[in-house]
């Protein structure tokens, strides 16, 4: 951690479309923050539903995955997802649930937890958000981690040692200990240098708010309460997405 900065920490899952339009949000408040130059964001691993399995057998749709864990008929889950679509669209972001490939998210988080250590992790939390939303890619599946992990300059040597030094998985297993520990049961979860924190994804001026609030006494001592919003919109443990 740089001590000079203020630490933005994000929980989040590449399986989650609520943290990628969250990270277009904040994106989009700190492109207005005055200190921008003075944050360091840092990403940290959650897993919604560590239970998928990671070698995939079977091919499940997103509709039926959601409808048999919520306990939703496939219509209503169609209708959530064409909410979520028209919510991501506004972030500038396409979302396509029909042709998205269900996938137990570990390996990204594997290699994310690498990418921080050459301080790509934005760049792989990026890469692997389009890969899932987006363009339906299987993130179950090594070669496509490769093909993606390569576009932000990881060689396979870097792919295949996130993938196989226990190490990487600690640190992804860490994370999602600290946020229970944290009490954080949904993402996506923004932590302003362990003094505030915002739920969910939030519109822009709600980040921008906390930036400058948690900015203006970021050198006092820890602990963080939750900045409270009546538009929280995130993903929890038990497949809630609202």
């Amino acid at each position: 951690m740089n001590q000079n900065k203020m630490k933005v920490e994000i929980w989040s899952d590449i399986m989650c479309p609520f943290c990628y339009i969250g990270k277009r949000h904040f994106e989009a408040a700190l492109e207005h923050f005055d200190h921008k130059k003075d944050v360091e964001i840092e990403w940290k691993s959650f897993q919604l539903d560590p239970t998928i399995p990671e070698e995939v057998k079977i091919r499940t749709t997103m509709t039926d995955y959601m409808a048999n864990r919520k306990g939703m008929n496939v219509d209503d889950v169609q209708a959530m997802f064409e909410n979520v679509v028209s919510m991501a669209k506004d972030a500038g972001l396409d979302f396509d649930f029909d042709i998205q490939l269900l996938a137990n998210s570990i390996k990204a988080h594997r290699i994310i937890q690498f990418a921080k250590e050459k301080n790509l992790g934005d760049q792989a939390e990026e890469v692997f958000f389009k890969a899932y939303f987006t363009e339906g890619k299987d993130l179950a599946d090594d070669a496509t981690l490769l093909e993606l992990s390569s576009n932000i300059g990881l060689s396979q040597d870097d792919v295949n040692n996130a993938l196989s030094q226990d190490e990487f998985l600690k640190y992804a297993k860490d994370d999602i200990a600290e946020a229970q520990d944290l009490g954080i049961d949904s993402v996506p979860f923004f932590v302003f240098n362990r003094k505030f924190a915002v739920k969910g994804a939030q519109p822009a001026h709600h980040f921008l708010d906390a930036l400058k609030q948690s900015y203006a006494d970021y050198s006092k001592e820890s602990g963080f309460k939750t900045l409270d919003s009546n538009d929280t919109a995130s993903c929890d443990v038990d497949g809630k997405c609202d």
